[in-house]
């Protein structure tokens, strides 16, 4: 799949004109409820990014159409030089266990990443407001903080094992095994309700084989596949595969739906697709 330099799309100002259109199913609005299943290989990294794509969020977020966003941060500023950064939070975001996120969370966790490693300080400066001072000026700071890897967790744990992950994201987790499967339900009352999140399940499995992750998809065990070719697929039909039959990442039955237009970036939407896609 196509790979666009995340600085350059960021900094250059036409991110409109770098996005993909794609084959989304005949419902063209996201609709609430059902289930969604996913089949991943067991590639490094992948199976993790997912999980922690739903259960967690981070500081700003890159929409599906490969626009900068807020996400816990909710407005952010920096100085002429762009060397010391202002960052204002959500006062309505929760962890799963109820907890309200404050800016020590967000302070912890950098800190945890060791992001930014240019840092010359970082600290709290209100109940929901942060400072961040960097050695040198860095314009590009809101858009690196998307980084789908810069978690926010609840005291600052984003190191531990997925199933104690306490994150604010959409989906709450309910049966994780390493590498294998995810379960999870949908967060009531997220601070994102209306945006993202819109089926009410989610299922993750590994399955290391693509003629078998094909044949699951084809079989109707799964609703979306991540496959390197449509082998298996074609003389079934009822079948899209995204970008292009040529060039695929994602092969998804009929009825799945996606954002009209998506970046191309990554297969996965930088491991969001389950809060993004819908069952139509």
């Amino acid at each position: 799949m196509t790979r666009i330099d995340r600085r350059a799309l960021f900094t250059s100002g036409a991110a409109a004109a770098l996005l993909a259109a794609t084959g989304a199913s005949a419902e063209s609005s996201p609709r609430r409820g059902g289930l969604l299943r996913l089949a991943l290989p067991r590639a490094e990294g992948m199976f993790d990014a997912v999980v922690k794509g739903a259960v967690c969020d981070t500081l700003t977020g890159i929409g599906p159409d490969g626009v900068l966003r807020d996400e816990l941060a909710r407005s952010w500023r920096s100085s002429p030089d762009a060397r010391t950064w202002h960052f204002a939070l959500r006062e309505d975001a929760l962890f799963h266990d109820g907890t309200a996120l404050t800016a020590d969370h967000v302070v912890e966790s950098l800190a945890a990443h060791d992001f930014p490693r240019d840092r010359l300080a970082l600290r709290m400066t209100g109940a929901h407001e942060l400072r961040l001072e960097l050695a040198a000026p860095n314009p590009d700071l809101p858009y690196l903080l998307a980084d789908p890897a810069l978690i926010i967790a609840a005291e600052g744990q984003v190191n531990v094992p997925l199933q104690a992950l306490n994150g604010t994201g959409l989906y709450q987790a309910t049966d994780i095994q390493d590498d294998r499967h995810f379960r999870a339900t949908r967060v009531e009352g997220n601070y994102r309700d209306g945006q993202a999140g819109w089926v009410d399940r989610v299922e993750v499995i590994t399955i290391p084989d693509a003629a078998v992750r094909a044949e699951a998809l084809r079989d109707g065990f799964v609703d979306i596949a991540a496959l390197p070719e449509p082998q298996g697929l074609l003389k079934r039909g009822a079948f899209t595969f995204h970008p292009s039959a040529s060039d695929m990442a994602l092969a998804t039955r009929q009825g799945i739906g996606i954002p009209r237009r998506i970046g191309t970036r990554t297969a996965l939407d930088d491991g969001r697709i389950l809060e993004r896609w819908w069952v139509s």
